[in-house]
């Protein structure tokens, strides 16, 4: 069974916070309260992650509307699974998880998000000319751009 990280749950209370936030400073919002009980016995269990499984109700829908906030896929249009990879270099996914992307459950897709984001590999994670970078070599018989090229050269 999949798992709901407490940085999720932390991300899904600062959404509600900001949503609905607390008119005196002292009440919180029922989505907030659902939220908030989880949080807390997940920290005094000493525990990183709750299963889906038994996740309370309230807490879970407040969860699913904060989930439905956030991108669907961490596909960035340049799939190297479809060349033959085993983990795709544009967002990261192994080709399990681009392939049974449609049938897995907001959990199981957060926990793919978790773990591409904490590997920081993936393509996603930096831009076009951090790629064409990697990219770059000089040869071997081109002078180096800051040697200034004289005229009997």
């Amino acid at each position: 069974m999949a798992a709901i990280h407490i940085t999720d749950i932390e991300a899904a209370i600062n959404y509600w916070r900001d949503r609905s936030p607390s008119p005196d400073g002292i009440t919180l919002a029922p989505e907030l309260r659902a939220l908030a009980e989880v949080y807390a016995l997940m920290v005094y269990h000493h525990e990183d992650e709750v299963s889906e499984v038994g996740f309370p109700r309230k807490a879970w829908a407040a969860w699913l509307e904060w989930y439905r906030t956030t991108p669907d896929t961490p596909c960035i249009a340049i799939c190297s699974t479809s060349q033959g990879d085993d983990q795709c270099k544009g967002c990261g996914r192994s080709f399990a998880e681009v392939q049974h992307w449609p049938a897995m459950t907001p959990a199981e897709k957060r926990g793919t998000w978790r773990r591409i984001t904490m590997e920081d590999t993936a393509w996603r994670f930096n831009k076009y000319a951090e790629r064409a970078r990697e990219t770059e070599h000089v040869w071997p018989d081109e002078p180096a751009s800051d040697t200034p090229v004289t005229a009997g050269d």
